[in-house]
């Protein structure tokens, strides 16, 4: 967990092809909307794709856009303390926060969520994140690609487990690939977990392939 803990936080910032949604019809207005997954999983995306569709950002803009995220991060710095800090929290009803998926430990059980995970081919996930760390003069984790794969597989197969236990917890877990190649599927797919609260056409819109830079083979 430290080596896991530590890439993440270098970056301050896979289940391909697969979506399982658990769905408990609750009002948008009493949720706080979640997008959360592994760095460099699209999860930047998802939140421009949401607020393109309807839902507001629950940001602060203290990250600016820069190469990496030239749409912005749509990040919130409170989060980094939500551990021993999250009473603020219910101001993000009906809003989409974005949480790195390590911190999703620390959601305080009196709200209600829905989570939007996101996943992306592993390879891409990696190569991203080192061609990130690279622009930022980082030199990551001296952890080797295969290591961290199989650290960030365990992650989130424990992450999920997690979700699926949690009674106030509803999730979604979203290609970032399958997105780009079906946008009007998994749109519809997302729009229907967010119970229909969105305009698809607008979140379609916004979708910019020529952002996916790190390609890799399924």
């Amino acid at each position: 967990m430290g080596i896991l803990r530590k890439s993440l936080n270098s970056l301050h910032g896979s289940k391909s092809n697969f979506i399982k949604t658990v769905n408990r019809g609750k009002n948008i207005n009493k949720d706080i909307v979640v997008v959360s997954g592994l760095p460099r999983s699209g999860t930047s995306m998802m939140m421009r794709m949401l607020e393109a569709g309807g839902i507001e950002p629950f940001i602060d803009n203290k990250r600016v856009p820069d190469e990496d995220n030239p749409n912005g991060y749509y990040e919130l710095e409170r989060i980094k303390s939500l551990e021993r800090d999250n009473e603020w929290l219910y101001e993000a009803k009906g809003k989409a926060v974005k949480i790195i998926s390590m911190l999703l430990y620390n959601l305080p059980s009196r709200y209600s969520y829905k989570v939007i995970f996101m996943h992306r081919n592993m390879d891409e996930i990696l190569l991203s994140q080192s061609k990130m760390l690279l622009r930022k003069g980082k030199n990551g984790n001296h952890i080797s690609d295969k290591e961290l794969s199989v650290k960030f597989f365990n992650h989130l197969g424990e992450i999920e487990k997690w979700l699926d236990n949690q009674s106030n917890i509803e999730f979604i877990n979203v290609s970032y690939n399958d997105i780009l190649k079906e946008p009007l599927k998994n749109i519809t797919n997302i729009n229907r977990f967010i119970n229909n609260a969105m305009d698809e056409s607008k979140m379609v819109d916004v979708l910019d392939s020529a952002l996916y830079r790190q390609r890799c083979d399924s």
